[in-house]
């Protein structure tokens, strides 16, 4: 089972991050729920679904997108874990994920990570979405709470090359 993010108040480090913002944004501050989005994104990018379960905790709430859309027909996103889990079965699963963030922000116990998701499909062509992602913990590092902000009429495919 992954580590669950530091509790509030651990002591902080820093990394890197690339993106908009240059020099004066090339250090950021490690925080609880900036970590459970990397252990989030990493466990996403290695198609590990058990760890990426363990990193939830059992009432949380997936948003992605957020509201009505042909993968959240009635805008509720889904809760809880089992739910968690068919959200990876129907949707993470269908492919190859990568991530790139050009920027995070860490406030409270939330982080927002703006950046591009894309998904390379089964007959090679990928799906790309540009939006901003928000990751909330509670006390124990788990995540209570992913939401993704982005248009699914704004989703643009690129051919296999």
């Amino acid at each position: 089972m992954p580590e669950a993010a530091e509790p509030r108040g651990a002591a902080l480090t820093t990394t890197p991050i690339g993106g908009a913002g240059g020099a004066e944004r090339s250090q950021v501050t490690e925080h609880p729920a900036r970590l459970a989005s990397q252990r989030s994104m990493a466990a996403v990018e290695a198609g590990d679904r058990e760890a990426w379960l363990a990193l939830f905790a059992d009432d949380a709430l997936v948003e992605d997108p957020i509201g009505p859309s042909p993968l959240n027909p009635d805008g509720q996103g889904r809760r809880g874990r089992a739910a968690i889990a068919g959200f990876w079965d129907e949707i993470v699963s269908m492919g190859q994920v990568r991530f790139s963030i050009r920027e995070s922000y860490a406030c409270g116990d939330e982080c927002a990570n703006v950046g591009r998701v894309s998904t390379t499909l089964p007959d090679g062509t990928t799906s790309v979405v540009e939006g901003v992602y928000t990751y909330r913990v509670g006390d124990d590092g788990r995540l209570v709470a992913l939401r993704a902000f982005w248009e699914f009429d704004n989703m643009q495919f690129e051919a296999p090359s």
